[in-house]
């Protein structure tokens, strides 16, 4: 060290003061002198070489005060390194040291492992968990309202679209809220419907064996009921609408039947694409659409007499004279239900008769629910007789054979009202 080397430094010098013709004599043995006072030190060699150190020499110069002797570095030239070089170094060491002590700790605490939390950490941990799950079910429940709501206004635009479109068909140019919400109900059956029958064609086009495919028919067919619910709500509510068929496409309108389909009709469509049938089938499917035929017959007999009375009591010879008649009231689409039912009434009394005319012809049309609701029936025994007379897959095919039918017809109505030429204006 640095105090080791000065005292050695400083015995050299008083040696030197009092033997000077010594010093005289031999001007290469101060020198010398250091390289031996430097070789106590032990320290790495310069270039290589080692420095001999004779013992004499070192026996020679004891070192006071010290009994710890630590690494000096020698230069190759025998002069010795700036104390600065030896502080660093012992700073390097000492920051080596701490570095050192650092990793250890580091090490020992990954030997460690990870700590277990305590109970406190393991609850806020779990409610944080539940309050996250929560907030997603909430979020998802919420876009699905959304989602809901969007398709409710798209199909409340297109009611509006449609009252307006139909309005020269209904007395007001208004639609009342029960026939409103079936127009709805039917566009929603609709897209239910071909969820269901998709899922029906898939599986028959798969080939799935019958106890795969009678889920799927007891669907389709339940579906159908659905449909005559939706009817049956209306029917005593609105059944002109009904019998008119404004709920429908245009060209289905030309195959309507009191209210629906024609019941015979079916029957000759499905037969095509349920062949081959057995003679038993071929007598049973015979035999469903001639009792269908029969139906048919009796309702539309009845049906033509319930209008001609409606028109008799219409056109009803007991009028008031033309000197007590009350002029036509004017009624447009803007004005209220109420008051537009107030007019109507008036208009009809004034020309056409009394009120217990009015009221006659308001209880011929209500019987017209009557013969919506048999016609219903008749559609439904069809469907019924059609499934138990066929098997699992030929009703399968039936109920897909149904489904197409009815969608060319709709696809029909969209092409010619999208590709029928126009007449030129003027």
């Amino acid at each position: 060290m640095p105090s080791d080397l000065d005292q050695a430094l400083l015995l050299y010098f008083d040696g030197q003061e009092q033997d000077k013709p010594s010093t005289q004599e031999e001007p290469h043995k101060p020198l010398n002198f250091v390289k031996e006072t430097l070789s106590i030190f032990p320290s790495q060699p310069m270039d290589g070489e080692t420095t001999p150190t004779p013992k004499a020499s070192t026996s020679a110069l004891p070192i006071a005060g010290s009994s710890r002797r630590s690494p000096a570095p020698a230069a190759a030239d025998g002069r010795t390194l700036a104390v600065g070089k030896t502080s660093k170094a012992a700073f390097k060491r000492e920051g080596g040291g701490g570095g050192g002590s650092a990793m250890a700790a580091s090490a020992s605490s990954e030997l460690e492992g990870p700590k277990t939390p305590d109970p406190k950490t393991l609850r806020r941990l779990a409610q944080n968990r539940e309050a996250a799950r929560k907030s997603r079910l909430r979020k998802k429940a919420y876009i699905q309202q959304l989602e809901t709501g969007r398709i409710r206004l798209a199909h409340l635009e297109q009611e509006i679209q449609f009252t307006r479109a139909q309005g020269a068909f209904c007395g007001a140019g208004i639609l009342s809220p029960d026939t409103a919400l079936f127009n709805l109900e039917y566009e929603r059956w609709q897209e239910a419907h071909q969820q269901v029958i998709s899922r029906l064609r898939a599986a028959v086009e798969e080939h799935r064996p019958d106890g795969e495919l009678q889920p799927h028919v007891d669907e389709a067919m339940s579906h159908y009921g659905v449909l005559m619910a939706h009817k049956a709500r209306l029917v005593g509510a609105d059944p002109l609408h009904l019998l008119s068929g404004l709920w429908k496409g245009a060209v289905e309108q030309c195959f309507l039947w009191i209210g629906g389909f024609r019941p015979s009709e079916l029957i000759k469509v499905v037969v095509r694409h349920v062949e081959p049938l057995t003679e038993q089938q071929l007598a049973a499917v015979y035999s469903a659409q001639q009792a269908a035929r029969q139906e048919e017959d009796a309702l539309d007999g009845g049906l033509q007499a319930l209008l001609r009375s409606l028109s008799d009591v219409v056109s009803s010879s007991d009028a008031p004279s033309s000197s007590q008649q009350t002029p036509p009231v004017m009624y447009h689409h803007h004005h209220p239900p109420a008051a537009a039912a107030a007019m109507a009434a008036a208009s009809f009394m004034g020309q056409y008769g009394s009120y217990s005319n009015l009221q006659l012809a308001m209880d011929k049309l209500a019987n017209l629910a009557i013969f919506l609701r048999q016609a219903d029936e008749v559609r439904m025994r069809t469907l019924h007789a059609l499934r138990r007379m066929l098997t699992v897959r030929q009703a399968a095919r039936c109920f897909v054979a149904v489904d197409d039918y009815f969608g060319r017809l709709r696809a029909l109505a969209l092409f010619w009202t999208t590709t029928r030429p126009h007449p030129a204006a003027g």
